[in-house]
This record gives C-alpha cells, structure tokens and sequence, in this order.
C-alpha cells in the first residue's frame, strides 16, 4: 500500500467513525454552504452586474467576485454557526443527546443574529446579506401562511374552507405584491432594492425614451 493510499484509508475511517459523525457534520454543513452560495450567486451577479453596473470589465470582474465570495462565506459562517449551536443545545438540553422542540429557532436565531444581524465597524450591512436575509423572508411569510389556514395547525379547522383558501390566495396575493412594489417604485423609489429598482428602471422608465431606430430596437441609449 502506498503512502497516499494509507493516508486516504486513514482519513476515511475517521470520516466513518460515527464517534465523530457529529462533529463532520459541522465541516461538511460549512463546505455546503460555501459551494451553495457560490453556485447561486456567481451567474445572478455576472448577469446583473454586466447588465446594469457601469464600469470597467476588470472592475464589473472584481464585483462579481466579491459579490461570489460574501455570498458563499456567509452561508459557509451560517451553517458553521447553526450546526455548533444544535450540537451544543442537544447536550444541554433537559434530555441529554436529544433534540428539543425549539433548539432549531433558537440556533437559527444566533446565527442569523451573528452572521446576517450584525453591521460593520462603519455601521453598514452588505447588499448580499440583505438580499439573503429578505430572500428567506419572504418563503417564511409564505411558508406560515400556508400553515396559518392548515387545519389541525392554523386558525382554519374546515378542510373545505382551507382549499378555498388556499386555491383563491395565490391571485390575490400576486396582484396586492404588484400593485404594491409598482406604486413604491413611482412614488418612493429610495425604499426599493438596489438591484430590483435597477431592473425596474431599465423595463418601465428607460423605455419611454428614444431618438432613434438604433435606440430603440437594439441599445437602449
């Protein structure tokens, strides 16, 4: 057997060892989130930042990367973080090697608070996490909604009220959101996300203006 062959055999009976199953769990949850983050952030920044940032190439270059590494390094802190948390509560709990009820929201909280909460020492919070944070929101609101007209867990107990519910919601739901993010964007614009209120200015103010046939089929100015 090899020296590289000993090594790999070596590694691989700790990484199997379910002694240490917990611990690795804490790595391999940080290797996820770094690699998740960098997949999804890496073509939505090289899209919008190419589209609708001015600037060099080597600058848009440098944002993208930027924009790549905060994304992927906050996932990668956040899972760290959550992981540590339920590992330690489930050895302090009332039940010693058990998970509680609420270790999950309460682990969740410290690293939210730790990772996407705090604000730089100039006082400022990153696009990213923003967009991360409001990103996460969002399926909450929808994801209690759900559960709010879920019979037996939400304040509705009829079955049949509930499907109604859920089979109206959703129209209403979508055209209260428009109709809403469309009059923020024309009245109070500043409130609106960077990045949305870029995509919007690009779709729905840029387009009233041309002066040529250049412009207005091919370039936008």
């Amino acid at each position: 057997m090899s020296g590289v062959e000993a090594v790999k055999k070596a590694l691989e009976s700790i990484i199997l060892n379910p002694k240490y199953a917990d611990y690795l769990a804490v790595l391999k949850a940080a290797r996820n989130g770094a690699v998740y983050g960098a997949k999804v952030r890496f073509p939505h920044a090289l899209v919008m930042i190419f589209l609708f940032r001015s600037g060099t190439v080597q600058e848009k270059i440098q944002l993208i990367f930027r924009a790549t590494q905060t994304h992927a390094r906050n996932l990668a802190k956040y899972a760290t973080v959550y992981k540590l948390t339920m590992l330690m509560l489930k050895h302090m709990g009332s039940e010693p090697g058990k998970e509680g009820p609420f270790d999950t929201f309460f682990a969740g909280l410290l690293g939210g608070y730790l990772v996407f909460g705090r604000r730089s020492k100039k006082g400022h919070v990153s696009s990213v996490s923003k967009q991360i944070v409001v990103f996460v929101f969002a399926r909450v609101c929808l994801s209690l909604a759900k559960l709010s007209i879920q019979p037996g867990a939400g304040i509705i107990k009829s079955h049949e009220l509930s499907k109604r519910i859920s089979h109206d919601a959703w129209p209403v739901f979508a055209a209260v959101t428009w109709g809403s993010v469309m009059w923020l964007f024309r009245w109070y614009p500043e409130t609106v996300q960077s990045g949305l209120r870029s995509s919007m200015d690009y779709i729905y103010v840029q387009s009233d203006h041309w002066d040529s046939l250049r412009n207005f089929l091919i370039f936008n100015k």
